[in-house]
């Protein structure tokens, strides 16, 4: 399972959801370019403390991650490509994850465009209340991911506190 965030916009976001991925042990595609600085500099200046303990690949376009996926599918490794999108029809609870997926979330902004839509091998909807518009882009991670770990049996265990 890895998560992949399209150009994401909005560097807290970002921020958390590498800390969330380093939390439940799933590497991160960021497919730039971002709307703020991604150097390892720049992200501990903001505090982010978890950043050695998230396995992240940074990729400068979304050519540039097709090509590593193109590579990876050679060695049989990529999986399919999972879009979250509030334009699909199927709901995130009733899709089956597998191990092998990449879940890709959009810009905050902007989704993502027609032709990246087009690549997706799935789309995935989280269920929210009528008229509302979208949620917050690290809570639909953070949602997706667990889901599609728990549907996989990747979830980390918990370990005793005493």
């Amino acid at each position: 399972m890895r998560l992949a965030l399209y150009q994401p916009d909005i560097a807290q976001n970002t921020g958390t959801i590498l800390r969330l991925a380093a939390c439940l042990a799933t590497p991160v595609d960021v497919i730039g370019p971002t709307g703020f600085d991604m150097t390892d500099r720049a992200l501990r200046r903001a505090g982010l403390d978890y950043l050695d303990h998230v396995d992240l690949t940074r990729h400068e376009s979304f050519t540039a991650f097709c090509a590593a996926r193109s590579q990876a599918q050679k060695l049989d490794l990529p999986g399919r490509l999972v879009l979250l999108t509030a334009h699909a029809e199927t709901s995130l609870y009733n899709f089956a994850f597998r191990p092998t997926d990449t879940l890709l979330l959009g810009r905050e902004s902007a989704g993502v465009p027609e032709a990246v839509h087009g690549l997706a091998d799935a789309r995935v909807r989280i269920p929210i209340t009528h008229g509302l518009r979208s949620l917050n882009l690290a809570v639909a991670a953070a949602m997706a991911l667990g889901e599609a770990l728990r549907q996989t049996g990747k979830l980390p265990e918990v370990k005793p506190t005493h």
